[in-house]
């Protein structure tokens, strides 16, 4: 067990052991913890069963009740048809995602709770939701050092025990889902990854599972739980002349100017599959996503990963090449080839020999540009401007584009056959708005990243920060965030937290306090005292549900721009449910739920 950070801010639940073996103390220490809010009447109290509609609701997140063995059986025929590791991962990740949903809900339904309390309600939730009898043994953290450590133990594990009906006594722990949960309640809760392993297991003959938690980074460099939940890139092939691997972003010691690709949501391990998939050929990729997601940090990771990875990784802003010069750019000039051509210099292809070359923005090329790039692709052969010689190149293709190209090709504007030769293996990558469950690792890292970068010491995102950011719609994407991160960090004072008003300090908020910032109809911070977005008809007809007084929290000004954004979306319907639904891009149900539980309907 590490060493417990010393400061009087460390905060702690440890009983010592003595105490711990003592019965009478085991229950006193179970009534502090049930003394502490949100209660077990406050959990339950979430929960509401929708008689006859077949709608089952923990707080405003729909659930479903499916039978242990249904599980059980599930899990068999994945072991059966993927084997022990793939069904592993799965699982794991499943635990993390519930772990991470649940930690939204106490932080929205529960949001004056401090960190000590909500991290306590984990084992309640988990309890709650029927998988296993949790008791908590101990846990204590540090958040300004960053410190977690927790043991805890599960009584009637139903994963353990669907194990064993199906596959008899193990030789490993097999809860794996059970082992997801709590690494992604802790960390989403602590802003930092923190990883569960279960170091005893019911399926391996003890008496009740043992579950361990700490940072991700004490536990040893080839943790596999970093593999199975995506936080650690696989190396795909064995070459003896490339590079190692990506370093695991969890690593404190990670460059600062190295870019990491970071996540856990089911939409990023589709792209990240898809990008082990493809590294180690030599494929030409097909990168679309929106401007500021990470295209070029991608491509470097499939550099990274490849057999290419001693050679050059060469970016090129297509868009950023004058018409005119693109050709002498890509393919390189002869001296005296034009006026100015004082010198041979060779292009983009040649300098990128025997490594990788991404060219971005390739839908910006000029519709003449394109027929000559898809020549050099093709026959691996150019011509310098100006020159007489065929020079012979050994370069992998990455193209990016933040607009469909396909669609491109129907309007015309981009050539079909280049097309079909730079999509021999699309990657789509996700917005972050489609992948809220990497926020508090992306905030993370770059909160690492920026500490080292400027040689600023900040503790961490205040509680209400990183509300905002799981409310914000992020039309910058990654970028924004970034950018967001590495101006908390300047604004942020020493020794201290990166609050609201250091990340959102936009013309619209720099004379606005943040109490007063909520989320508006554009998906903006901006100040709540503002009318001008929205209708007057809207304002006109407003419930009492939004009293003129000060607001307590940031989290309740973003809840009641929430509920003007589906009275809005609902009058502008003409009061038709589902369109509204449409125009807010949720479900029907949702929708229906969250308007009669603020008293809309």
């Amino acid at each position: 067990m590490p060493k417990r950070p010393s400061g009087s801010d460390s905060v702690t639940l440890r009983q010592v052991s003595e105490a711990a073996a003592s019965p009478m103390l085991r229950g006193d220490f179970r009534q502090l913890a049930s003394g502490a809010s949100p209660t077990w009447a406050e959990l339950a109290d979430a929960l509401h069963f929708s008689l006859g509609d077949g709608r089952i609701w923990l707080n405003d997140q729909r659930m479903v009740l499916i039978q242990s063995q249904v599980l059980g059986r599930l899990r068999q025929e994945i072991i059966d048809a993927f084997g022990m590791e793939t069904a592993k991962g799965i699982f794991m990740r499943v635990g993390y995602m519930q772990g991470v949903r649940d930690a939204e809900l106490v932080m929205k339904r529960f949001p004056d709770q401090d960190l000590t309390h909500a991290l306590a309600a984990g084992p309640r939730m988990h309890t709650l939701e029927g998988f296993v009898k949790v008791v908590t043994r101990h846990f204590e953290f540090d958040r300004e050092k960053g410190f977690y450590h927790g043991e805890f133990h599960w009584h009637d594990s139903s994963e353990a025990a669907e194990h064993l009906s199906h596959h008899g006594l193990s030789a490993e722990p097999v809860c794996w889902m059970q082992a997801g949960y709590p690494t992604g309640y802790t960390s989403t809760l602590f802003g930092r990854p923190v990883l569960f392993r279960e170091t005893e297991c019911l399926a391996m003959g003890a008496a009740h599972c043992v579950v361990i938690g700490k940072n991700a980074e004490e536990w040893e460099a080839d943790a596999p739980e970093k593999a199975y939940l995506g936080l650690q890139w696989k190396a795909r092939h064995s070459a003896p002349s490339t590079s190692a691997p990506a370093a695991s972003p969890l690593n404190e010691t990670v460059k600062p100017e190295r870019d990491e690709v970071v996540g856990v949501s089911a939409r990023f391990l589709t792209a990240r599959l898809m990008v082990e998939k493809v590294a180690d050929t030599q494929a030409t990729v097909l990168l679309v996503g929106e401007s500021g997601v990470g295209k070029e940090v991608f491509a470097q990771q499939i550099h990274r990963l490849s057999s290419r990875a001693r050679g050059p990784f060469l970016p090129v802003n297509c868009a950023a090449i004058p018409e005119n010069l693109v050709e002498s750019e890509l393919f390189g000039v002869e001296r005296g080839a034009f006026t100015g051509a004082v010198a041979s210099r060779p292009g983009t292809f040649e300098r990128a020999n025997g490594g990788t070359l991404f060219l971005d923005e390739v839908a910006s090329l000029a519709y003449a540009a394109q027929g000559k790039l898809l020549r050099a692709i093709q026959e691996r052969k150019l011509e310098r401007v100006g020159g007489t010689r065929l020079i012979e190149t050994d370069v992998r293709i990455i193209a990016a584009s933040n607009v469909d190209l396909a669609e491109e090709v129907r309007a015309g504007r981009f050539r079909q056959d280049l097309y079909f030769r730079l999509c021999v293996f699309p990657i789509t990558i996700p917005p972050l708005r489609e992948r809220r469950d990497d926020l508090p690792l992306l905030a993370d890292h770059f909160l690492r990243q920026f500490r080292l970068r400027h040689g600023r010491h900040v503790r961490g995102l205040t509680r209400r920060a990183m509300d905002a950011l799981l409310a914000y719609d992020f039309p910058g994407n990654i970028r924004e965030l970034q950018n967001m991160i590495e101006r908390g960090v300047i604004f942020a004072e020493p020794d201290g937290q990166i609050d609201l008003q250091h990340l959102f300090t936009g013309s619209e908020t720099r004379s606005a306090k943040p109490e007063n910032l909520a989320l508006n109809r554009l998906g903006r911070i901006g100040p709540t005292g503002l009318q001008t977005d929205y209708p007057e008809n809207l304002r006109k007809s407003r419930k009492p549900e939004y009293p003129a007084q000060p607001r307590e929290t940031a989290l309740e000004e973003l809840t009641i721009a929430e509920n003007r954004l589906f009275a809005e979306a609902l009058a502008q319907s003409g009061g038709n449910l589902s369109a509204a639904a449409r125009h807010l891009g949720i479900s029907r149900a949702k929708l229906e739920y969250r308007m009669r539980k603020a008293g809309l309907l």
